[in-house]
C-alpha cells in the first residue's frame, strides 16, 4: 500500500514582494527635500519629497513591501510610491520574493526593461501552465537565473527546490496538482511566483485540455515563426530588452591583450599579387570602395535636401520589379510574391524596411517617416517629440558625434518574411542583408558627396513604442546616419 501523505503544517503568511535598492546605489536626501540616487560617481535627481517619504525610502536598502504602497491613501504613501517608481524607471531597483519580510529571499527579480513593474496575473487552481519555449535557466557566476527574451525581467532563483519545481513545467501542469507536490517549498509563494512568471511570458496558460504546450499554443502567429536562438540573439544583441553592458566598454582590456589588426601570415610559399593590382584604380566602383568612409559630423548650416534624400533612397532601396512564383511542394504549393531591390537579399526575401528620423532636411519637416519602397514615397508616422529626440540622441551618443545626424535611417526587418522559409539561419540571414544594405548606403552616399555612418546599437523597445509594432513582428536591426558632411571629413 502507498504510504499516507504527510500532512502539511499551518499555512505561512502571505508571501511578500519587496523593492530593494541595487547594492551599488545610495539615496542622498538634501536639506531642501530633494532626493538623488548616487552610484559610480554619478547622481540622478529624483525630485522633491516630504521628510516622511525620505525617511521611509531608507528602508529600500533592506526592502520595502510593494503591498504597503498599494492603497495610496496617505500623502506619504503616494510620495513613496512616486519615488519607488522613479527609481524603477532608472533601473536602480530589484525585487525580492520571500515568505516573510524578515526571511531570506527565495527569488530575486532583476528588471531588464525600464518600464518593468512586478505584476501578478490572476490564476486559478484549475489553470494549466507550461514553460515558454523561449525560457531558459543558466548559471551566471554563482547564481542560477531564469530568463526569456520576451520577459521584462529575469528571475534569480535562490532556492534549488524552486528551480526543481519550475523544471517540471517543461510539460503542462495543473496548478492544483503542482501546489500539492511534496517538493514544493511553500504553496502560496509558489503561486505568487507562477503569477509573476506568467506576467513575464516565461510561463503561459494552456486553455484547452488537449493542448500540450507546443509551438502554436504560445503567443501569436508571428511568434510561431521564431526559433529560440534567433529571438534570443535579437533581444540580447540590441538595446532595450536587457540590462547588460552594451557597446565598446572594453570588458576584457584588463584580462587579454588586443588582437592584431591583420592576421599573422600562414607559413609556407606565397604568391605575390601586387603585380596584378593597380595602385590607382580606374574602375568607378573600385574608386568608390576606396573612398568610402564614416562621417560622424554633419554641416549644421547646409542640411541634406529632400531631392538628395529621394535620390539616395531610389538608388539603394527602391523596388525595381515584382513577380510571383509557386513553391514546388507537390500539389497546391503556395504562391510567393517577390520584389527586387538594388541590393542582394537572401532568397530574394527583401525583408528589410527603412524608417527615417529626420532632424534637418531642406524640404522635409522634422519627424518620423516610413519609406514605402514600392511607391517610392515617405509616409509620416506620428510620434511624440521626446521619442524622436531620444532616438536621435541615441545615435549621436553611439557615434560619439558632436550633434545628431541630419537623417537617421533605422533598418527594420519583417522577420516572418525570412523565417517562413528558413530554419535555424533566419536571423543570421537578416543580419547579412543588413550588412549589404549598409554598404550600399555607404557607396551611394560617397557617390553623391554625402556623409554616412553605420551605427552598431539600436533600441528595439523604443522603436516598438514609436511604431506600435511588437518587437518580434517587425523590429529594428540596424541604423545608418546620413547627411551633408562637415569639413574636414575624417577617415575611419
Amino acid at each position: 500500500m502507498r504510504a499516507p501523505r504527510t500532512k502539511r503544517g499551518p499555512r505561512s503568511t502571505l508571501p511578500t514582494v519587496s523593492a530593494r535598492l541595487l547594492s551599488h546605489v545610495t539615496l542622498e536626501t538634501r536639506a531642501n527635500g530633494k532626493i538623488a540616487a548616487c552610484f559610480g560617481g554619478y547622481s540622478v535627481g529624483l525630485g522633491t519629497f516630504g521628510a516622511g517619504a525620505a525617511e521611509a525610502a531608507q528602508t529600500l536598502r533592506t526592502g520595502l513591501s510593494l503591498s504597503s504602497l498599494a492603497s495610496g491613501r496617505r500623502t506619504i504613501d503616494k510620495d513613496v510610491d512616486s519615488l519607488v517608481r522613479r527609481l524603477a524607471r532608472h533601473g536602480l531597483l530589484e525585487y525580492c520574493l520571500q515568505r516573510e519580510p524578515d526571511r531570506e529571499e527565495q527569488v530575486v527579480i532583476e528588471p531588464q526593461m525600464s518600464d518593468y513593474w512586478p505584476r501578478s496575473q490572476p490564476l486559478a487552481d484549475t489553470d494549466r501552465l507550461a514553460l515558454s519555449r523561449f525560457a531558459y535557466m543558466r548559471r551566471r557566476g554563482g547564481d542560477m537565473v531564469l530568463e526569456s527574451p520576451r520577459a521584462g525581467a529575469l528571475f534569480r532563483i535562490c532556492d534549488p527546490k524552486v528551480a526543481a519545481v519550475l523544471a517540471t513545467l517543461s510539460t503542462p501542469q495543473q496548478i492544483k496538482a503542482l501546489r500539492q507536490r511534496d517538493d514544493v517549498p511553500d504553496d502560496r509563494l509558489t503561486l505568487e511566483l507562477l503569477a509573476l512568471l506568467v506576467d513575464c511570458h516565461i510561463l503561459f496558460k494552456i486553455d484547452r485540455a488537449e493542448d500540450e504546450g507546443l509551438r502554436p499554443d504560445e503567443g501569436d502567429d508571428n511568434l510561431v515563426l521564431w526559433d529560440f536562438h534567433d529571438l534570443l540573439f535579437h533581444a540580447r544583441a540590441t538595446q532595450g530588452r536587457h540590462a547588460n553592458p552594451l557597446g565598446g566598454v572594453l570588458p576584457y582590456a584588463g584580462l587579454l591583450s588586443p588582437r592584431p589588426a591583420v592576421r599573422p601570415a600562414w607559413p609556407g610559399p606565397r604568391i605575390d599579387l601586387a603585380e596584378f593590382s593597380n595602385a590607382d584604380p580606374t574602375s568607378p566602383v573600385a574608386k568608390l570602395l576606396r573612398e568610402r568612409h564614416s562621417t560622424r559630423g554633419f554641416d549644421g548650416q547646409k542640411p541634406i535636401t529632400l531631392a538628395e534624400l529621394a535620390r539616395c533612397l531610389d538608388g539603394t532601396a527602391r523596388v525595381l520589379s515584382r513577380w510571383d512564383d509557386r513553391i514546388d511542394l507537390g500539389e497546391g504549393g503556395p504562391v510567393v510574391e517577390y520584389a527586387k531591390r538594388p541590393y542582394p537579399s537572401a532568397g530574394a526575401s527583401y525583408a528589410l524596411e527603412l524608417y527615417l528620423a529626420v532632424h534637418a532636411c531642406d524640404g522635409l519637416a522634422r519627424g518620423f517617416y516610413h519609406y514605402d519602397a514600392g511607391a517610392h514615397a515617405l509616409a509620416a508616422i506620428h510620434v511624440e517629440a521626446p521619442q524622436l529626440d531620444t532616438l536621435l540622441a541615441g545615435a549621436e551618443f553611439a557615434m560619439d558625434a558632436p550633434g545628431p545626424p541630419q537623417v537617421l535611417i533605422t533598418i527594420a526587418a519583417r522577420f516572418g518574411r525570412m523565417s517562413w522559409k528558413y530554419s535555424s539561419i533566419a536571423y543570421a540571414l537578416v543580419l547579412k542583408d543588413v550588412g549589404v544594405l549598409t554598404q550600399t548606403l555607404y557607396l551611394m552616399a560617397t557617390d553623391m558627396g554625402l556623409g554616412g555612418c553605420a551605427i552598431g546599437s539600436v533600441d528595439i523597445d523604443l522603436f516598438a513604442t514609436m511604431t506600435g509594432i511588437e518587437f518580434h513582428i517587425e523590429g529594428a536591426v540596424g541604423q545608418f546616419a546620413l547627411g551633408r558632411p562637415a569639413t574636414p571629413v575624417l577617415p575611419d
